[in-house]
């Protein structure tokens, strides 16, 4: 665990040897608990009500960052993924349209919540099923102020869990699920964690949060993944197939008869050649124009999505890996508002 991750766990221990009441540290960890919620509350309302004053728009995209990497079995730098991105999102690059013809400059196409202060709560010694649950309670606020919908960035690949269950209990129903991805991330419990980065979507699973749950760019898969997929049902569509698989790919019809479409982007779907910025590089993976003709071709209504795991500490000095992600949630957002 990195000194990051430590830091709100020694906290804690210290606190304990001190033999501090327990209803004094509890009664404090909820004060900074509603403190940042009402920051992303009042936020979020500050954004819907710019967004419907404007007029015109049926859903729009609403950045939300997540940084939070402690739960990685590797390393934690997508701890500090959520301000890289943005920097990469505004740094005067390229223009503001996405490759669908949309602004992103246009707070009807694209507003922004700020980050949940995740490291701020964990230092005061909050454990990791308050946290889940800040997340789910951060990301039921933006969707609150119609007609945003979240479009979180991670964050390592646990954050999608929360995020998934409050999608879900919001709109009071399943949705479909298309994750890119090298790994299933649906180990029952990684190295003993129920909130690994190699967990969340046994955790969506189990919670009856998914209808179909699409997993695309698999090249990095177990025995107990394989069989965790046949458990739940899953659709798991390996690279050595991917040949074969690519016309269905590119043509998904997803969330009839659910509450919608959710997106799950983990930064390593793409061949570390794309996106070298990554803790976990998996050689032959998908091009990125590969990701974008599955987006593009997706039919659905999507409701929210994630892009997650991509470690400034291990991208390139030009930061080409931002780039990617920046990219990854511009044409993501063309696919949300409307």
């Amino acid at each position: 665990m990195s000194s990051l991750g430590r830091r709100g766990i020694h906290f804690l221990h210290k606190l304990n040897s001190a033999s501090v009441p327990t209803d004094l540290l509890e009664k404090g960890q909820n004060r900074v608990i509603d403190a940042s919620l009402t920051l992303i509350r009042e936020r979020a309302k500050l954004k819907g009500e710019l967004v419907r004053a404007l007029g015109g728009s049926l859903a729009s995209a609403s950045l939300l960052g997540v940084p939070l990497g402690h739960n990685s079995s590797f390393l934690q730098g997508p701890a500090f993924a959520p301000p890289r991105i943005r920097e990469a999102i505004w740094c005067g690059s390229t223009n503001s349209a996405t490759e669908e013809g949309k602004d992103i400059k246009d707070l009807r196409v694209l507003t922004d919540v700020g980050d949940v202060p995740l490291q701020e709560i964990r230092e005061c010694g909050v454990d990791d099923d308050r946290l889940m649950n800040v997340i789910s309670d951060s990301v039921k606020l933006v969707m609150e102020e119609a007609p945003l919908r979240p479009l979180v960035l991670g964050g390592d690949h646990s954050i999608s869990y929360p995020v998934v269950r409050a999608v879900s209990e919001k709109l009071g129903g399943r949705v479909d699920i298309l994750h890119l991805d090298a790994h299933p991330d649906i180990y029952d419990a990684f190295e003993g964690n129920k909130y690994s980065h190699a967990s969340p979507f046994a955790r969506i699973m189990e919670g009856g949060y998914a209808r179909r749950l699409l997993q695309v760019g698999i090249r990095s898969i177990t025995t107990e993944g394989r069989e965790q997929g046949k458990r739940f049902g899953v659709e798991q569509f390996e690279m050595r197939t991917f040949s074969r698989d690519r016309h269905f790919l590119e043509n998904l019809k997803l969330g009839e008869g659910v509450k919608g479409v959710y997106v799950s982007i983990d930064v390593d779907s793409l061949d570390p050649a794309f996106a070298p910025g990554v803790s976990h590089i998996e050689p032959g993976g998908l091009s990125f124009r590969d990701v974008l003709n599955i987006l593009h071709g997706l039919q659905g209504d999507v409701v929210a999505a994630d892009v997650v795991e991509f470690n400034p500490q291990r991208d390139t000095v030009d930061g080409m890996t931002a780039m990617v992600a920046a990219k990854l949630v511009r044409e993501l957002t063309a696919k949300i508002s409307k």
